[in-house]
């Protein structure tokens, strides 16, 4: 526990990081990959290149100095980084040469301002959140590993089956390259893969959401192509997986993690809420919810640009039409000649929950959303005008980015 010195040093820089924190955090990546370049490999350089991860980590280093007296108000992002962390395999070492360059870092932005006082708490309250994150991440180290067919590290996992699931979308079915079993995961949670990208000379990781139920043998992810290029590297990971990893190859993948999962002790209903490739996590819901032939009322919603890139339509109308509790709306940006209303598609346009609220607005309902960063606000802004209570409101969000309030 900080000392109440430190705590009320540490609140007075809260505006101080409110103004320059980004600065710091852009100095902070720079100086460390210049002396620790390994580090590259670890950190995705598509959200170094695009400003997400240093305005992540400013946002996220603001936030602590603003409530380092309410601890419980960063629990919620806290879980969410420690999952993202075991995902990654990050190890407590890594935690000592980040503080080391951040501290350095607000030292070298900052200049006189930064007292050695300043410097000397800081140290102290890095030090304090690393030990909880890093106490945290073992311990969802330990239950990944002691879970029957579970893993600690990268594990080598055999592609046996690639299939296209839109223009966009392919879905990888993954198998354990040494035959053995697979631990169930918590519908909704995400794997990281690891590959090695050429165009950077670096080893990659990339987080994708698990869409299929668990089974026990193999996991699957559907990845959507991305547009790509080596001063945008967001896409050159979805670009090999789509190009160069063939039936037969393996790949390393680390065991499932992630806080947005389906609340499988409830018996309430469930309404699922997807743009675009967002709909993977809420397809392994849904899949689960239908294999263990739950009686959980259920509203799939989903939108996308065209049919052309909406991908699992067949499983979706699948379960549609073999259940009397399932029921689905589809959203179209755009349609064909041949699309179908009823068939293809509900609704023209983006999605809008007000056109269908007698659907959704069901009692003790949880509502899951998934989609980008202005979709999920949206949406949960929607839900709340419409009276459902924030704690029955639950998203994943892509990328690094902080959602603000």
């Amino acid at each position: 526990m900080l000392a109440a010195h430190t705590r009320e040093i540490i609140k007075s820089t809260a505006p101080v990081l409110a103004e320059h924190g980004e600065t710091i955090t852009q100095h902070f990546y720079k100086r460390m990959f210049r002396e620790e370049p390994d580090l590259k490999n670890i950190f995705n350089q598509a959200h170094q290149a695009a400003g997400d991860q240093p305005r992540a980590l400013s946002n996220a280093v603001y936030a602590y100095a603003l409530n380092i007296d309410q601890p419980e108000v960063l629990a919620p992002a806290i879980k969410r980084i420690t999952h993202k962390h075991a995902s990654l395999q990050i190890t407590p070492d890594q935690y000592q040469i980040v503080g080391h360059h951040l501290l350095a870092s607000i030292k070298e932005v900052l200049g006189d301002a930064a007292t050695d006082e300043i410097l000397k708490a800081w140290e102290e309250a890095y030090g304090e959140l690393a030990r909880i994150l890093t106490d945290t991440e073992e311990e969802l180290y330990q239950q990944a590993e002691s879970a029957q067919g579970g893993w600690r590290g990268w594990r080598r996992f055999v592609i046996r089956r690639k299939e296209p699931e839109s223009d966009e979308i392919t879905s990888f079915y993954l198998y354990p390259a040494d035959g053995g079993p697979v631990a169930r995961f918590l519908p909704g949670q995400y794997i990281s893969v690891k590959l090695f990208v050429p165009e950077l000379g670096l080893t990659q990781p990339r987080q994708y959401s698990l869409s299929d139920a668990p089974n026990g043998e193999y996991l699957r992810i559907s990845v959507k192509r991305e547009s790509a290029s080596r001063d945008n590297p967001g896409g050159l990971v979805s670009n090999l997986l789509h190009d160069q990893y063939q039936e037969g190859d393996e790949i390393e993948i680390s065991p499932p993690f992630g806080d947005f999962m389906l609340h499988e002790d409830r018996d309430t209903p469930a309404v699922f809420i997807s743009g675009g490739v967002g709909i993977t996590p809420l397809l392994s819901m849904l899949n689960s919810l239908v294999t263990n032939a739950s009686s959980r009322q259920v509203v799939f919603v989903h939108g996308a640009r065209n049919s052309r890139v909406r991908a699992m339509k067949e499983f979706v109308q699948h379960a549609t039409h073999n259940s009397d509790h399932i029921q689905s709306f589809i959203f179209l940006e755009q349609l064909s000649d041949t699309d179908k209303q009823g068939e293809d598609y509900d609704f023209t346009g983006w999605v809008d929950l007000n056109k269908i609220r007698d659907a959704i607005l069901l009692p003790q309902a949880d509502y899951y959303i998934c989609g980008p960063t202005p979709f999920i606000r949206l949406h949960r802004d929607q839900l709340l005008a419409l009276g459902v209570e924030p704690g029955r409101i639950h998203y994943e969000i892509f990328g690094s980015s902080v959602m603000e309030d």
